[in-house]
């Protein structure tokens, strides 16, 4: 039986990677932790500062406008310098983003926590950009998406964790007033609640920050190897062949509607939950709760299917696999905005299984035999997290209607994560036909 090095997964023209995989696969998480924390933020900060939930969508407008922000930055760091001193960079950057929300938390105000986000996803740009292409370049090129595929399977496992902590470790703590009766407190009794909450809230992101430094010291003392890094291209000439590449250019748009698809579901899980259980007669933070376990099952379902994915592959071609799987994405969200009560909860909390292999097998297969180029196509990619940005107000501004064109809003609203599969299984059909 052939071991993952044997197969060269891990192992390739005598170098040894499984130490410095697992280092960076650790980064994985990391960001994973980081994503999955802040998705249910939007609801909290909604709550906290007694906002709509379009203002309270600008948590994800700064925290996915950092990796747009930083991309291209990072990209030229890591050509002049390394994939690690890229890691290293984000690292320092997430870190210093966590600690900030102590400040944020002194001034009571919601924008210097906007701030905090932004500067913790700078870093978290620097870590994509320089994680994904290095566990690209860690063995057989033939072996690479199957390998970033494996990486990115401990992704959901932080993600899970950040779940785990803004269930047990925020909401269910925060002050339990609704918010319809929060809006008729005085002043001076809500400001007392906000800071209250607010403690409550930055507590496990302090935290993290202490996690990341430790790994920090970690990669910085530990040797790793490094992949071969020739800058034979200028960064116009990169640019020029990125841009000639039809399977690159309908990667990064793809890549663009497959973040805003996730982020929208995952995000907006909550609203919809809460919803079909307030109608059932829970009180409003009961019905969060419930609906935050249901985030947290669909974040598990999404973790075990990527790696039934991960196994997929090594027998079925990875733009066939993102084909498939996309439909079935369709199939779910019209489940979604069609099917009433839990039934359409339970669809939406299985798009997750259909959602778990788009983002690493879009990152694989855009930049398959790019080469040196691959590191700004790496930015490329990684600024079209964009898409976590730019949709989800758009969705939370369906939502704020109540009704839409004679539906409730919170299911109409996820015609928006429906365009998105479809943009991704045309994507994945022109792969796998050969047509890019």
């Amino acid at each position: 039986m052939r071991t993952q090095k044997e197969s060269g997964l891990l192992k390739f023209e005598g170098k040894n990677f499984l130490i410095p995989f697992i280092l960076i696969t650790s980064c994985f998480a990391l960001w994973g932790f980081a994503n999955d924390i802040t998705n249910p933020m939007v609801k909290a900060f909604s709550k906290i500062f007694r906002m709509s939930v379009t203002q309270g969508a600008l948590t994800q407008v700064a925290f996915y406008g950092g990796y747009f922000a930083m991309a291209i930055p990072a990209a030229l760091f890591i050509r002049r310098f390394s994939y690690k001193g890229g890691i290293l960079v984000g690292l320092g950057l997430y870190a210093a983003g966590a600690f900030m929300f102590i400040a944020a938390r002194s001034s009571g105000s919601y924008f210097p926590f906007l701030v905090a986000y932004f500067i913790l996803t700078c870093g978290l740009s620097f870590l994509e950009t320089s994680a994904n292409p290095y566990i690209l370049a860690m063995g057989d090129p033939a072996t690479a998406t199957r390998r970033l595929n494996l990486a990115q399977s401990f992704n959901p496992i932080g993600s899970l964790c950040g779940m785990f902590v803004a269930m047990f470790f925020i909401q269910a703590r925060l002050n339990p007033m609704s918010t319809a009766d929060r809006a008729l407190l005085p002043d001076a009794e809500f400001v007392a609640m906000r800071q209250s909450d607010l403690s409550i809230l930055i507590a496990p992101y302090v935290a993290i920050g202490a996690v990341i430094v430790a790994i920090f010291l970690l990669i910085l003392l530990v040797p790793m190897p490094r992949v071969k890094e020739e800058n034979s291209h200028s960064v116009a000439q990169s640019i020029r062949t990125l841009l000639g590449i039809k399977r690159y250019r309908e990667g990064v748009l793809a890549q663009f509607f497959y973040v805003g698809a996730q982020i929208m579901c995952w995000t907006f899980i909550i609203q919809y939950g809460t919803r079909v259980f307030m109608e059932r007669g829970m009180s409003e933070i009961d019905a969060e709760v419930l609906s935050q376990r249901y985030n947290i099952a669909a974040m598990a379902i999404f973790c075990i299917s990527r790696f039934i994915c991960t196994f997929l592959m090594r027998y079925v071609s990875p733009g066939k696999l993102l084909h498939y799987f996309a439909l079935a994405g369709i199939a779910f969200t019209l489940g979604v905005i069609f099917l009433p009560g839990v039934a359409g909860l339970y669809c939406l909390v299985a798009v997750s299984a259909c959602m778990s292999l788009m983002f690493p097998t879009i990152y694989g297969i855009a930049l398959d035999g790019l080469g040196d180029d691959a590191k700004f196509g790496a930015a490329g990619l990684i600024m079209a997290i964009l898409g976590g940005s730019v949709l989800p107000p758009l969705q939370a501004m369906i939502i704020d209607q109540g009704t839409f064109l004679g539906m409730r809003a919170e299911n109409i609203s996820f015609i928006l994560p429906l365009l998105c599969f479809v943009i991704i299984a045309v994507y994945g059909y022109r792969v796998f036909t050969r047509k890019i």
